[in-house]
């Protein structure tokens, strides 16, 4: 089964590889966030935590770079996606938490869009239930049309959920520019 219905544990898991991570960056000033659809309470996700290292200058990603390598990751490019670096594990050293976990890392300049897509995202899905329930019920729907095979699986979603997702992170802007203008006022 690609996706499993939601499970507290995952904050928990989130929590330790944060740790991990903040340990290996210990003299940067980076934020971590957890992100993806097992950070939204009551979301069915495929259990695999996605995780965003969030830095400023843009001399900062070597040092990031560097640490994360000899923590055990290499570097896997941007995969097409600017400004968000995709960091792996390498299997060449190990780690209980950090390999017993399946997670994703990726690192973004504080101003990259995929990093603010991201969180403006997941922050309406935690504030808005029948949005969260309706995306969580088109997952389902989507994994059953790809027979749950991973790849077939995020090809059709890349088709049929971009639109409820783009139209999720197009409220969610207007959201925050209303809330804004109100406490400007």
């Amino acid at each position: 089964m690609i996706l499993i219905e939601y499970s507290s544990a995952w904050i928990n898991h989130f929590g330790k590889i944060k740790e991990k991570l903040l340990d290996a960056l210990i003299d940067s000033s980076v934020r971590i966030e957890h992100i993806g659809s097992t950070s939204v309470p009551g979301l069915a996700a495929k259990p695999i935590i996605d995780i965003d290292i969030i830095y400023k200058e843009t001399s900062e990603f070597e040092y990031i770079k560097n640490r994360l390598e000899s923590f055990g990751y290499y570097h896997n490019g941007n995969q097409d996606v600017e400004g968000r670096e995709v960091f792996k594990r390498n299997g060449k050293t190990e780690d209980e938490i950090l390999d017993k976990t399946a997670h994703h890392v990726y690192v973004c300049k504080y101003n990259c869009p995929e990093l603010h897509r991201h969180i403006l995202f997941r922050d309406y899905l935690k504030k808005h239930d029948v949005s969260r329930d309706f995306y969580s019920n088109l997952k389902y729907e989507i994994a059953a049309e790809a027979k749950n095979d991973g790849k077939v699986y995020a090809a059709v979603k890349e088709v049929k959920a971009s639109p409820f997702i783009n139209y999720i992170i197009e409220s969610a802007r207007i959201e925050h520019d209303t809330l804004g203008k109100i406490v400007q006022s």
